[in-house]
């Protein structure tokens, strides 16, 4: 996930330029009736949404939800069912990506896309749900929102209490987050493998040289708006602090992973899953004392010695600048200079370098830079393979897109792994 002037060949697509597409946020109806659906929300109508999700069993979701919605005679009774659905999809996805329960169709367990469409689905119901009790904009929003967060894992979140859990004595904690698919209006066929790792280790304990470590995650919109109105930091402020290791994680360059080394405060304009357009510095709380650049803690020396699977990994130190008293970008291999002003961290100026300067800021406001190792990795772009590269003709799915993203996702999973012995030995 970043769309940066040296990937443009990768991506196809140019940010120098680009004129702000129509806000996709839904408006009222004439008459006063439900919101549309977004734009996001329309993709609904294509064949692939559709046959993705007919051939993942996940086509029933939204028509569940909706049956459920409608047999709710309150807004209590619409919140109840919101918290419960959203959570089962959740659950399910999860399930169904590490191996519980049936299948449901012969897509492979490991696709992140079937959670997406399913949740869209979903949203696009509750939007334009017009009860009989009447629903005000701001209880939809609100039921909304629990249906964001309960969909996305974000309340899920089950870390280990102390260092005593059920696993065993000494047991660490690993909090990563993942993202939708994106650049859906190019290719709607598109996976985000770092949707596909979430997915993966929810839950799962992987074994370190520095013990065993369990991870939970969560995934998070391509959406700048929700961002703007504190997505990120509501889902991971209350366990920072109880983490032994974070990773934010996201898809970046062909053939390679990357430890993003500085984090920048400059959302660059390129259009996210909603069209929408933002050029300005990423948006925060107390924006008097926000820093231009963070920075990474996670052991990337030790990340990128590894020998963690097939893809090389890179410890990424560029960032791009508008140097002290200067008024033009310039790119700086080693990192900002003092003084300087943002304008794409190591990660780009999109999504994935928000939330790894949001992440990181977090971190630093609540004390914790010194102690809490924490940072953004860039998983290879999810290429299918050879053949079904024409987005207009080609299959949802192939061999080859099935072994790369099976293969980004075990790596990501060896790269955790690394960090939490890296870390642990820190410490020691």
């Amino acid at each position: 996930m970043r769309p940066i002037r040296v990937r443009i060949g990768v991506l196809g697509l140019a940010l120098v330029g680009l004129a702000a597409p129509t806000a996709a946020t839904a408006a009222p109806e004439a008459g006063g009736g439900a919101p549309a659906p977004t734009v996001e929300e329309r993709r609904l109508d294509g064949e692939v949404p559709r046959e993705i999700l007919r051939r993942s069993g996940f086509a029933a979701v939204a028509p569940a939800f909706a049956r459920g919605l409608g047999r709710a005679d309150s807004y209590r009774e619409a919140r109840a069912v919101v918290a419960r659905e959203g959570a089962a999809l959740w659950r399910r996805a999860v399930d169904r990506v590490q191996g519980r329960g049936p299948a449901r169709g012969d897509l492979s367990r490991d696709d992140d896309r079937p959670l997406y469409w399913a949740r869209l689905g979903m949203t696009r119901e509750l939007r334009t749900w017009e009860p009989g009790f009447g629903l005000s904009e701001r209880q939809r929003a609100a039921l909304l929102t629990e249906l964001e967060r309960t969909s996305r894992g974000q309340t899920d979140l089950r870390l280990p209490r102390g260092h005593d859990d059920r696993h065993g004595k000494g047991v660490k904690r690993v909090l990563l987050t993942g993202f939708d698919p994106f650049t859906l209006d190019r290719d709607i066929r598109i996976s985000n493998p770092s949707g596909a790792v979430a997915l993966a280790l929810d839950g799962t304990v992987i074994d370190t040289a520095d013990g065993p470590a369990r991870v939970e995650t969560a995934v998070f919109p391509v959406r700048w708006a929700d961002f703007a109105e504190g997505t990120v930091e509501r889902a991971l402020r209350p366990y920072l602090p109880e983490v032994d290791l974070f990773t934010t994680v996201s898809q970046g360059r062909v053939g390679r992973f990357d430890v993003e080394r500085t984090n920048g405060a400059w959302r660059g304009g390129f259009p996210d899953n909603d069209n929408v357009s933002r050029t300005e510095t990423v948006p925060v709380a107390d924006p008097a004392s926000q820093p231009q650049w963070t920075t990474t803690t996670l052991p990337y020396a030790a990340i990128t010695a590894a020998d963690t699977g097939r893809f090389p990994v890179y410890d990424n130190t560029s960032v791009t600048e508008i140097p002290a008293g200067g008024d033009e970008p310039v790119v700086r291999p080693d990192g900002p200079t003092p003084g300087s002003t943002a304008r794409e961290g190591g990660g780009g100026n999109y999504l994935s370098n928000e939330i790894a300067y949001r992440a990181t800021l977090l971190r630093d406001r609540l004390g914790l830079h010194g102690t809490l190792p924490g940072g953004h990795v860039h998983t290879p772009v999810l290429q299918f393979g050879a053949g079904n590269t024409d987005p207009a003709t080609g299959a949802v799915t192939d061999p080859g897109f099935v072994r790369n993203r099976l293969d980004i996702v075990a790596q990501t999973r060896a790269i955790v792994g690394v960090a939490v012995s890296a870390a642990g030995a820190d410490r020691d």
